[in-house]
Order: structure tokens, then sequence, then C-alpha cells
């Protein structure tokens, strides 16, 4: 019953999320474009920071993508800050979202150590050599890159059609040996799902692509672990989007100290934010248990695509 009624809050509450965004969004645009030097108070950008964050990681925990997808193609487009700077802090709001939300998770069983790790030793490493990578391309590159990414997101999470509960026949010998399978609760349904899964050796070489993505862009890539998961490994939707935030605790760890050795953590960019990500982080993971995911993905694609174009037109010099 609580649960139920929870869900029927939902799209007030969502409502209530893209309403407090929306001015945040149209206030900094002109902003970002030269009216931050025409008056306004420092501490409009902090708190700007903390109220978008706070939002973004509502809805990025239940959608499995973590907030660094969110962060950096909003906050770069939309906020006055030097791209180096978002995506240094758009690390750690992915890592802050992973690990407010990882305890919730990991006692439900919609996350499992068992998956996430062999799939994240791989990514973290992989992660390193991404954001160096990042960090020696020019910024204009990187802001069309980046903007090119997320209208691919956009399209990929539009045209995939995720199976709720993937059917695997039988699981493969390396899945077998790292003992990859389990049970969990489903909270909407009520049924408890017992889960394997397959195809462990491409999924294993394609999380080195998605760790390069992750460190690269700053945007820890759970939009990319979470159809690899489900589609190709055949893991249910929900454990593959509890999982993803598993991995994106390991990957954006390691590819976070690159930018901050090389001096592209801004205190007053990456503070409001972490904390603003893992306080909606902590609602976002009770969400999980009993949203129907594709309420959330619409309001993810929505704002991806709005922010992808931004990006990419801002890249390109036709939108400052």
């Amino acid at each position: 019953m609580r649960g139920a009624g929870l869900l029927r809050c939902l799209p007030r509450a969502l409502g209530v999320a893209g309403a407090l965004l929306l001015p945040v969004l149209a206030a900094a645009a002109p902003a970002a474009a030269g009216a931050a030097a025409e008056g306004l108070p420092w501490w409009v950008w902090p708190l700007g920071l903390l109220l978008a964050c706070f939002v973004m990681g509502i809805v990025a925990v239940p959608a499995g993508i973590g907030g660094g997808t969110l962060f950096v193609p909003i906050i770069g487009s939309f906020f006055p800050f030097h791209l180096d700077f978002v995506r240094g802090a758009g690390l750690l709001v992915a890592l802050a979202s992973a690990l407010s939300a990882a305890p919730t998770l990991l006692r439900s069983g919609l996350g499992s150590l068992r998956l996430a790790l062999p799939l994240a030793l791989l990514a973290s490493a992989s992660s390193i050599a991404g954001a160096f990578l990042g960090l020696a391309m020019p910024v204009a590159v990187v802001q069309m890159l980046l903007g090119g990414l997320v209208l691919g997101i956009v399209v990929l999470m539009a045209v995939s059609k995720k199976s709720e509960f993937p059917e695997v026949a039988a699981p493969d010998r390396l899945s077998q040996a790292l003992a990859l399978h389990g049970v969990f609760l489903d909270g909407a349904s009520g049924r408890v799902v017992n889960w394997q899964v397959h195809r462990t050796v491409p999924g294993l070489v394609l999380f080195l692509g998605i760790g390069v993505l992750a460190g690269m862009f700053g945007i820890g890539a759970g939009w990319a672990n979470v159809p690899a998961l489900n589609l190709l490994m055949g893991a249910p939707v929900k454990l593959a989007a509890g999982s993803s935030g598993l991995v994106l605790s390991l990957v954006d760890s390691s590819a976070a100290w690159v930018y901050i050795n090389e001096g592209a953590v801004l205190p007053m960019v990456a503070v409001p934010s972490v904390v603003g990500m893992m306080l909606g982080a902590r609602i976002g993971a009770r969400l999980l248990h009993v949203l129907h995911g594709a309420v959330v993905r619409r309001l993810v694609i929505t704002v991806l695509l709005f922010a992808g174009l931004r990006a990419l037109l801002k890249g390109m010099g036709v939108w400052p």
C-alpha cells in the first residue's frame, strides 16, 4: 500500500521536479551568454547547481543512467563554467549519486556486486585513458562530440525496447565460473525474480569502450551500462539499473583522479553539485522499487534532447 501510494504521487513529484529545473535552466541560459557579469551575486550559481542536481538525482537513479549523464550536458550548456570544470565535477557527481544510492540498492537486491565488479574493473582502467584523452582535446571539439553523443543517447533510449525480465536459457561458462546469478524481489509486481546472465565476454569487451567514454566526457556512461547489461547480457532491467550504479562508483572514482590531478575540479562547482545529487539520489533509489521505468525514461529523453542540441550548437558557435 505504501508503494502504491508513492507510485500514485510520482507524476506530481516529477511535475514539481520539472517545474523546479526549468526555471533554473531558463535563468542560466541568458546568463551563460554574458548576463553573469551584469550584477548577479556569486551565490546564485552554487544555489542553482544545488537545486538542479537535486532534481537530476531523483530521476537519474531510477533511469540507471548516472547523474553525470544529465549533469555535463545541462550544466555545460546553461551555466557559465569552463567545460573542463564541468566534466571534472560531472565525474564526482556521478560518483556521489552512485555511492548515495548503493546501500539501498544492495539491501534490496537490486544491485549485484558479483555482476558489477568484473565489468567495473575493465571500465575503470579504460576510463583513465579516456580522461587524459578528453583533457587533451580542444573544448569546442569536446562540446560538439558531447552534443553528438548525447543525441545518440537519446536515439538509443528512444528505440531500445527494454525487456523487463529477459529470458536467459542458459548461462555461459564464464558467468557460471563468476557466479553471476541471484534473486531479488520486484516491488512493483510483488514477484520474486531469479536472474542469470550470458554473453559475458562480449559484455566485458563492451565495458572497456564504455570506460573510455566515461572518462573522456565525464558523464559516467550509465546510459550505456543499462542497455549493455539488459539487452546484451540478459539482466532484468531493474537489476541492470541498480548494478549500473555500482559500476559507476568504481569507474568514476578512477577517472576523477585524473581531473583532480590536472586541477580541473573547482570546489564552487563540485561541492553544491555533489550535495544536491546525493540528496536527490537517495529519493531516486527508493523510487526504483515501485517505479515503472517508462515514466522517468520519457522525462530523461526530453531533457537530454534539449541539452544535446544546446551542447552541439554551442560547440559549433551557433548558440553561444
